[in-house]
């Protein structure tokens, strides 16, 4: 079940914008001193306004961490939905889904970086919401593999489809968690294609 985070602004539109603001300010800090020797005084003021402003939109300094944790799913499950929706089929829409993937980790990375390193530092009634939500992000890899397997492309069983699924999450992750040597050996783009090889060289193998 979905956390609430408490708002005294009813303005959607209006806490939808303060608290992407908020985000970026808290992603910055806690990425240079991590999420306890952060205070949400220094949040508010990265953010561009005052502490009073800020605990209209949140009640305690863990509502930001879910807050960043639960745009990275929501910025994921967006885009790997666009790529379910289109016409393409079989090892075209696998390789499109993990692009897809690996280009919002780009994206998100100090974001991303942040919510594994800080997940711990969630309140008990946050933390299975988010390890829901990981599940579900490998799920929607599962069901892209699935359908290559349905449509003849793979021979896979349900444990290889599920770790398969698992794989190619981790392999987004160590685009941000190695950043400091990966980044400076290949892009984006190179990174991608090289592990989009491995992996239907693994299937094909398997």
């Amino acid at each position: 079940m979905k956390k609430s985070v408490p708002s005294m602004v009813k303005d959607p539109q209006l806490v939808k914008k303060r608290r992407e603001q908020m985000i970026k300010g808290a992603v910055r800090l806690f990425t240079e001193k991590g999420f306890h020797r952060t205070t949400t005084r220094e949040i508010a003021k990265e953010s561009g306004f005052s502490i009073g402003t800020l605990y209209e939109y949140i009640g305690s300094k863990e509502d930001i961490l879910y807050l960043v944790c639960d745009a990275i799913y929501d910025e994921v499950s967006d885009r790997l939905t666009q790529q379910l929706h289109t016409n393409s089929k079989g090892i075209e829409r696998l390789k499109l889904a993990i692009a897809a993937y690996f280009q919002v980790v780009n994206d998100m990375q100090d974001e991303v970086l942040v919510m594994y390193q800080e997940a711990k530092s969630l309140p008990k009634e946050a933390l299975p919401y988010v390890l829901q939500k990981e599940l579900e992000m490998t799920e929607m890899i599962e069901k892209v593999i699935r359908d290559c397997v349905a449509e003849g492309v793979f021979q896979l069983s349900e444990p290889e489809i599920k770790l398969t699924a698992h794989n190619i999450l981790v392999q987004g992750h160590m685009w941000t968690f190695r950043r400091w040597s990966i980044q400076k050996l290949f892009t984006l783009e190179e990174y991608t294609t090289l592990q989009i090889e491995q992996v239907l060289a693994s299937i094909r193998s398997s």
